[in-house]
């Protein structure tokens, strides 16, 4: 008989039709008059319950069905008279496909997600797993779609590099060299004349610059794929290798870019609303409570459009009111996941798009604002929260006082902002930073003059700079980490629990 998945099953109403179902058990309970078996395929979050009658079988058989064994089922799919499930299958032959014995670790009882992780080759088949990988795969065909609807076209770059799109250094090499046996220069430098490529190559940190390349041919393409980043970092949110979405969009502005992340993440929210009710009201119950509300608190909301002078403003506010944050957050420092949930969860209680941040740190790529006119102490204040989604760059003869006459906290002594670029982070709640984007610079002149203010080593990025000099044309982009996308959707704490084998320090296994 052919095989009918439970999903399918569970929502057949032809009471009295033989079917035939394989799974895995998750329970089984026994008793003389009656045993019921919990089978779950995998294709939805729901089980479906055999029944099965013990003297139509050998007990020998029944004994082999223990939790996490693999069995085949053939039977009559009946209503069911209890409550909380529409059908069952009362089963007339029974094969048991692969045994399990008692020391099987994801028995149905509390384990931490630590210790799951510990046996991530059998985590997959619980509950939760389940649910967080089929949510993991509609996101991936939300951002195929909603790319491919709005004319955009998916673009493959590579994964071996010779650049370093960051400039951060944190990279993995690639090398067939013998490491035992290293032939150096003069100097100690390796050489690697006699390697596969012929030079240095690591993986990829990030598609976006062989990506604005695509959106000079193409006008608008996204990349969807593995990066990696050799950052000996053990936090909730960092990962060895991670999934990255980056379109890259010409003849598009500040203003088209935040539009464009903001329609993009709620289509992808809407999309996991309307297409994953069941594992999300699983995850709901069991992981966190408000989830579904703060999804569909996203839908509602219009993304708050912040500076980064306006952000450090309000978080000083904070300060001088009593907050403590773990890291400073003066002018000029790079914020902290604190310090962007501050803004999202406690202060506007909606996501925020942060833009114009300091260009001394961020990359080399990203388009400065023009300078400002130099104005006066009292006329520099900024307020607490603005809708404007850019400022200029401030003078240093525009300095804010500590204490402005509209009672906003501004920068400490004489410390003043200095050059901004057109940034566009989208901060998110319970995550922080789940998109960082910004418009891209395309004038040579001014592309070079970074990249030489900044001494970086041009060697590898001729052909990018190349761009600039052949038919050059304004454009913009984004990466959205797509492990913190389903982190938000699924309500997980620890990103390593929402990718199905994760690469973190000390951890390559399965």
């Amino acid at each position: 008989m052919k095989r009918t998945k439970i999903i399918d099953v569970l929502q057949c109403t032809e009471y009295g039709k033989e079917v035939c179902v394989k799974g895995w058990v998750r329970t089984h309970r026994s008793s003389k008059a009656v045993d019921f078996i919990a089978l779950n395929d995998g294709s939805t979050i729901k089980n479906v319950q055999i029944v099965a009658d013990p003297a139509a079988f050998d007990e020998e058989l029944l004994k082999q069905i223990t939790t996490g064994a693999c069995i085949g089922v053939e039977g009559t799919l009946v209503e069911s008279p209890a409550a909380g499930q529409p059908s069952e299958i009362q089963a007339a032959n029974i094969v048991v496909y692969g045994l399990c014995d008692n020391t099987y670790p994801m028995q149905k009882k509390g384990q931490s997600f630590e210790a799951m992780r510990k046996n991530a080759h059998l985590r997959l088949r619980t509950n939760t797993f389940g649910a967080i990988m089929r949510i993991r795969h509609n996101m991936a065909i939300a951002i195929h779609t909603y790319f491919h609807e709005h004319g955009f076209y998916y673009f493959n770059t590579p994964l071996i590099t010779a650049s370093d799109c960051e400039g951060a250094g944190n990279m993995f090499q690639v090398t067939t060299k013998n490491l035992y046996d290293l032939k150096k220069d003069e100097k100690g430098s390796i050489i690697y004349d006699d390697d596969f490529f012929g030079e240095q190559t690591s993986l990829t940190v990030s598609g976006q610059l062989e990506g604005e390349l695509g959106a000079t041919a193409l006008g608008a393409i996204y990349t969807f794929g593995p990066t990696f980043r050799a950052e000996n970092s053990n936090t909730p949110r960092h990962l060895a290798e991670f999934w990255m979405v980056e379109p890259e969009v010409a003849f598009i502005d500040q203003e088209e870019l935040m539009d464009l992340e903001e329609d993009f993440i709620k289509y992808c929210v809407r999309w996991a609303l309307d297409h994953c009710k069941d594992d999300l009201e699983f995850l709901n119950k069991m992981i966190d409570k408000t989830l579904i509300e703060r999804l569909q608190g996203v839908l509602k909301e219009t993304f708050v459009r912040l500076t980064y002078t306006e952000g450090i403003n309000i978080l000083q506010k904070a300060i001088a009111d009593g907050h403590h944050f773990e890291f400073p957050c003066q002018w000029g420092d790079d914020l902290a996941s604190e310090h962007e949930r501050y803004l999202v969860e406690e202060h506007f209680k909606k996501p925020v798009i942060m833009t114009d941040y300091p260009s001394a740190i961020k990359s080399f790529y990203m388009k400065q604002n023009p300078a400002a006119v130099p104005a006066s102490s009292s006329a520099a204040a900024v307020p607490a929260a603005s809708s404007a989604a850019a400022v200029p760059d401030a003078s240093p003869a525009a300095a804010v006082p500590a204490a402005s006459p509209a009672g906003s906290i501004g920068y400490r002594g004489t410390i003043a902002p200095g050059p901004t670029m057109q940034g566009t982070d989208v901060l998110f709640p319970q995550i922080g930073e789940i998109i960082g984007g910004s418009v891209r610079e395309e004038s040579y002149d001014k592309l070079m003059a970074e990249v030489e203010r900044r001494q970086m080593d041009q060697t590898h990025l001729w052909w990018y700079l190349d761009t600039r000099r052949y038919g050059s044309c304004p454009h913009a982009g984004f990466g959205l980490g797509f492990e913190r996308l389903i982190l938000f959707v699924t309500g997980m704490q620890n990103i390593r629990d929402v990718i199905p084998f994760p690469r973190t320090p000390k951890s390559a296994e399965f």
